[in-house]
């Protein structure tokens, strides 16, 4: 089974808004079998979306749509969906029903443009929606299929889950599992060449996925049911993990270096805390950004001029003038001084030059010094990023974490 993805919504367009539909969308039809070859996005515009519509399904069996199915007069997707295979628009009675008493609990009005959303292509399979006033359908002519999806990532989800991901499996007869292997600190090139011969596989097959510092490996395997598909994964997942050691971190598209620090931290019954410079308080925010960071993070700290780090942390006057805030010796103190202050059993300390100048004596934009103390002693990494400033911070703190899930791994 072909499918696509075809986005409704001239906001996608605009950038006013990511499509993260089509990327959920994307990872489950990859999971229950369906081959996916291409993303649409349109406006709302009656004549564009019947177009792209017929474009999408002179490749495809099946055109999955999302958005354009609200009440007002520019959401049009279920209209042209029936436009296209020349079918008449009918009232459905029970979605009616359904969008009457949604709007009752929530008491808003029923007016006529809600009213709207109950009219379906003839002959349609009805997809009722537990989470809002937009039914989805599946309409099947001419030897083709589309399905029809609300915008709203909620409701697309549930719907998606609960309804359309059984049709289907049903139809598409096959297993796809995959498994997102995290590697940090390799870069894609190197990572590539080390892997390289691991790439010419058909099945189990091998894709990198270059973020911020670190690199997903997908390892994919198409089979008749989820075991037969891990039990084709296990051996080359075995390899790359063998090749890779530490530098694979975790598993999972859901996962990040964050909550892999976070999850070790709970596991030993151990507590981190922040010194941070250049980062600004990211380190800190990314681990709160963890339900349960509370049991791990008692303190952080932002010592972002020389004063406060001599005053807060303890770095000594004669190390910021010897050395400046920018140096490994700093880096070092910080450290030992907010674990010192907080009682943690680990702190991790940033400072350097994210932009957009470096330092007065030539040390260029991007230097940063990262250090992590601990009971056994304090290690600091001198590193050199480059990007806008935004992305050095964001570099600098990832570094901060993996540092620290190796210093706890040893």
């Amino acid at each position: 089974m072909i499918a696509e993805i075809l986005s409704v919504g001239t906001e996608l367009l605009m950038g006013q808004i990511a499509n993260t539909d089509a990327q959920y969308v994307s990872r489950r039809l990859a999971e229950l079998g369906v081959a996916l070859y291409r993303h649409t996005a349109v406006g709302d515009n009656p004549a564009r979306v019947k177009e792209a519509l017929g474009e999408a399904l002179s490749r495809a069996d099946i055109v999955i749509t999302t958005g354009g199915l609200g009440p007002t007069e520019d959401d049009l997707t279920k209209e042209m969906v029936a436009e296209y295979f020349g079918l008449e628009m009918q009232l459905h009675r029970p979605s009616l029903e359904a969008i009457e008493a949604f709007m009752a609990r929530v008491g808003h009005p029923m007016g006529e443009n809600n009213r709207k959303q109950a009219y379906f292509p003839v002959g349609a399979l009805i997809l009722p929606n537990a989470c809002g006033t937009a039914p989805g359908c599946v309409v099947e002519a001419q030897g083709k299929a589309v399905a029809v999806l609300p915008g709203p990532p909620h409701e697309l989800k549930d719907m998606f889950e609960k309804q359309l991901a059984p049709w289907l499996a049903r139809r598409s007869g096959a297993h796809i599992e995959s498994r997102f292997l995290r590697v940090f600190g390799i870069g894609e090139s190197r990572l590539e060449t080390m892997l390289k011969d691991l790439f010419h596989t058909d099945n189990p097959t091998l894709a990198l996925y270059c973020g911020p510092g670190e690199v997903q490996a997908r390892v994919s395997a198409l089979a008749k049911d989820a075991d037969a598909a891990r039990a084709m994964i296990a051996p080359l997942e075995a390899e790359i993990r063998r090749r890779l050691g530490d530098a694979v971190y975790g598993e999972g598209a859901d996962c990040s270096i964050e909550k892999t620090a976070f999850t070790l931290l709970k596991s030993r019954g151990e507590t981190v805390t922040f010194a941070e410079s250049c980062t600004g308080g990211l380190l800190a925010a990314r681990l709160v950004g963890v339900p349960g960071a509370s049991e791990v993070l008692g303190e952080s700290h932002v010592t972002y001029a020389d004063a406060a780090k001599a005053r807060v942390l303890g770095v000594k006057p004669e190390t910021l003038e010897r050395y400046t805030a920018v140096s490994a010796e700093c880096a070092r103190e910080m450290a030992e001084g907010a674990r010192r202050i907080s009682g943690a059993d680990w702190a991790v300390s940033t400072t350097g030059y994210a932009g957009p100048d470096g330092g007065a004596d030539g040390t260029p934009v991007g230097t940063v010094f990262i250090a992590v103390a601990g009971k056994h002693g304090t290690q600091v990494k001198e590193c050199h990023f480059r990007g806008q400033r935004a992305f050095i911070r964001t570099l600098a703190a990832s570094w901060g974490f993996n540092m620290l899930r190796l210093e706890m791994e040893k």
